[in-house]
């Protein structure tokens, strides 16, 4: 079947067929892991649709919404190989009325490790997340590992808004040297991207040990090894549900989650762990 473009809500629910639907949310500038996330869908659903929406809502003032890569012709030569039924692309003004009035909040969860260094950026993103839900009205929704702290939040919107919908988490992608699949990667430098290699090296360090002070220890000492030109945000070892910072008493599933700041290009990246102190 041929990949349906709708740009309209309208034209949305007029593609929308069946009830074994899955939807892949994006911002668009689709790469390797965005392609994991399609495939999965595919084969878990007998029609896929994809968003593509660079959603204002979950930008600070002073982040890179503007400079956001916006790659929609090769976004769907991507769809087409990977056989995605509908790429969703609205405007924002179809999204979102300019006399809006109610959003969702991420509550205190929404506001520590990620949502401390970007304050309202998770209320937007569950904001969107939730319109899509609405307008998809999708049984699955696969998300990637690689944003564990959004991927946790979605979850926890869908258990306490009683959502009828599956949230599949699929594993980081990465390059061959380690650096986690970014939209973002494109802009570091070749210097950069070495400097940027640290946060993977970090995470892998501090995922051979078994306990919190060390796990920290290790990984924080890669990250300074770095240098000056890594800006480090947070290193964060939690609890996966909850993404509160684990006790050393603590056994059992864990993320390590890092973000620092690279030149101009902020990365993130995590990887699950289990801790046995003993």
């Amino acid at each position: 079947m041929e990949l349906i473009v709708a740009r309209s809500r309208e034209d949305l629910a007029k593609a929308r067929r069946g009830a074994d639907v899955a939807l892949v949310p994006t911002m668009g500038a689709l790469h390797e892991g965005h392609r994991t996330l399609i495939r999965e869908a595919r084969v878990r659903a007998d029609q896929v649709v994809v968003s593509v929406f660079v959603n204002p809502l979950q930008f600070g003032p002073n982040e890179d919404f503007s400079r956001y890569p916006r790659t929609f012709d090769s976004d769907l030569e991507v769809c087409r190989a990977e056989g995605v039924d509908v790429v969703f692309h609205p405007a924002v003004d179809d999204m979102y009325a300019p006399d809006r009035q109610v959003s969702v909040h991420s509550g205190r969860m929404g506001e520590i490790v990620e949502g401390a260094v970007r304050p309202g950026h998770f209320d937007g993103m569950l904001t969107v997340v939730l319109k899509l839900f609405n307008l998809v009205q999708p049984n699955l929704a696969v998300f990637g590992q690689k944003d564990a702290q959004q991927l946790a939040l979605i979850r926890r919107m869908v258990a306490d808004l009683d959502l009828p919908i599956e949230i599949l988490g699929a594993p980081t992608v990465r390059e061959p040297d380690g650096l986690a699949l970014s939209s973002r990667n494109r802009f570091l430098s070749d210097e950069d991207r070495e400097v940027a290699l640290a946060l993977s090296r970090a995470l892998r360090a501090g995922a051979a040990e078994l306990a919190p002070h060390r796990i920290r220890a290790a990984a924080q000492e890669v990250l300074d090894a770095a240098g000056s030109r890594l800006d480090l945000d947070y290193l964060a070892l939690v609890d996966p549900a909850t993404f509160v910072e684990v006790s050393e008493s603590y056994e059992g599933m864990a993320v390590l989650a890092v973000a620092a700041k690279v030149g101009s290009t902020r990365l993130i990246d995590n990887v699950t762990l289990t801790l046995n102190p003993a």
